[in-house]
């Protein structure tokens, strides 16, 4: 396929604008423009169309490929909810509108929608209050931990500045303990992928701010004891944070609140529909308990005695805003769509059926692909190319085949506590008959690891694109525009 910059001609044009017959203007001083061309390809119309329409059947997506990857929920969305977000009446709003004055009377509908979204949220996951503002996972915990970091300032618990990190959580969590000002301390996970109990109990102290669980973690485990640990950090002072980016495994079926987490961040763009990927768009909601809803980011939305809602802001605690704005509307859109449209026997039946392919693959590959952790998994089952490795197969060159039979690939190396890791969620949205081709494609590929390593080392060999040096790649990317 040529570049776009091949395909460029002098003087072609995509459109053809009138002579302006007005005096011409600019806001941009003639300093500040630039003084050499931009260089862009000059095309037509048909050929940018042509070259993009191609590019994308290029790619990967949930829409074109089965799309396995592990801690991610890459599923399927409906596309309906894609147009309840391109609504007129959502999508003409400025989003200052609802704090000018007499604004918050023209946008009565909007702060309607964000106000049933928390209740939704708050009461399916177990809390008293939620906030929409953060718009991603990794946002979503970094408000969680700014959290327990204002409640603990509030009561002169300055000496608490540890937070506790299960060595089984998302690789995010200790990157926004220490933004919001903590040290990390790594708590071990026994042989069946459960916190290790001996370990956090030698790790808890005065200086303990609180724990960040991944829950279920990311060796695809629901921690059995769970409720115990909460228990053991609250009797040691501290708060218990629910790392909820895996919560499509658990989505009514439990409620973290219940539990005894005190704080958690739900991925809505992983677990409520919408289409993520590439670094956005997202959005993580956070809900509190009760101890913690006064330091909660503003603006709120409310509703008064007479039925109307508000944007309210006294709130002298808070953290403050956590975005622009009241976050990714867009995305709490689609989400809160999701959330109406499925109501809560259909959430039961996205958790149990996420839950049940996972344990379908888990057990038709069991023979073909080691496993370190054999018990029952929620959303995710977690491999081990330990087997393939004696052959010169790596997980990479698993991956790598997958791709040449139409498969985007699993996460691989990681967690970080199984070695040579293979992490497959194939989600509820997927067919029987789906799975059973990912595992045949799976069963292929041990056998090739075994009878013709070689072949899983070159590939993929049907691409535009065949194996590349991938230290080389992050090292010294090419950023040149295709």
């Amino acid at each position: 396929m040529k570049l776009i910059f091949d395909k460029g001609r002098d003087g072609r044009r995509a459109y053809r604008a009138p002579i302006c017959d007005v005096p011409m203007a600019s806001a941009i001083p003639d300093e500040m423009r630039r003084t050499i061309s931009a260089q862009l390809p000059e095309v037509t119309e048909l050929d940018a169309v042509r070259h993009f329409t191609n590019l994308s059947r290029k790619n990967f997506g949930v829409d074109s490929h089965f799309y396995p990857l592990g801690s991610c929920t890459m599923k399927y969305n409906p596309k309906s909810h894609e147009t309840i977000a391109r609504m007129a009446g959502f999508t003409d709003q400025h989003p200052w509108l609802g704090q000018l004055p007499g604004g918050e009377k023209l946008s009565q509908g909007t702060l309607e929608t964000l106000y049933r979204q928390e209740r939704f949220l708050s009461e399916l996951l177990g809390f008293a209050e939620t906030t929409l503002q953060p718009m991603a996972g990794a946002n979503g915990e970094f408000t969680g931990v700014m959290l327990i970091a204002a409640y603990f300032k509030a009561r002169g618990e300055t000496q608490r500045t540890v937070m506790l990190i299960p060595d089984a959580a998302h690789g995010t969590n200790p990157a926004s303990a220490i933004q919001a000002g903590f040290t990390c301390r790594e708590v071990a996970s026994d042989s069946e992928g459960n916190v290790d109990l001996d370990d956090l109990a030698a790790k808890l102290g005065d200086d303990v701010a609180g724990l960040m669980l991944t829950c279920p973690n990311t060796v695809g485990m629901f921690d059995r004891n769970v409720e115990k640990i909460c228990a053991m950090v609250h009797d040691a002072g501290g708060l218990c944070y629910c790392d909820g980016a895996n919560a499509n495994a658990i989505i009514g079926r439990v409620r973290p609140g219940d539990l005894g987490f005190d704080v958690m961040h739900v991925n809505v763009h992983k677990t409520f529909s919408t289409p993520h990927g590439g670094g956005g768009p997202g959005a993580g909601p956070v809900g509190v308990v009760e101890r913690l809803r006064a330091f909660l980011p503003v603006p709120r939305v409310v509703q008064g005695t007479d039925g109307s809602y508000t944007l309210e802001s006294n709130h002298p605690q808070s953290i403050g805003k956590m975005a622009p704005f009241y976050g990714n509307f867009g995305v709490l859109i689609r989400s809160c769509a999701y959330m109406l449209m499925l109501g809560r026997v259909g959430m039961i039946r996205v958790s149990e059926n996420a839950v049940l392919n996972a344990n379908y693959l888990r057990v038709k590959l069991a023979p073909y692909y080691d496993q370190k952790i054999t018990r029952m998994c929620m959303h995710e089952c977690v491999f081990s190319a330990t087997r393939q490795v004696v052959n010169g197969v790596h997980a990479l060159d698993i991956a790598k085949a997958l791709i040449d039979r139409g498969i985007h690939p699993p996460t691989i190396y990681f967690p970080l506590i199984i070695p040579e890791a293979l992490m497959i969620e194939p989600t509820e949205t997927e067919s029987k008959e789906t799975m059973d081709e990912f595992v045949d494609a799976m069963i292929e590929i041990a056998e090739l690891a075994e009878t013709d390593p070689v072949s899983l080392q070159d590939a993929p060999i049907t691409m535009p694109v065949r194996r590349m040096d991938e230290t080389q790649a992050a090292r010294k990317p090419d950023l040149a525009a295709k």
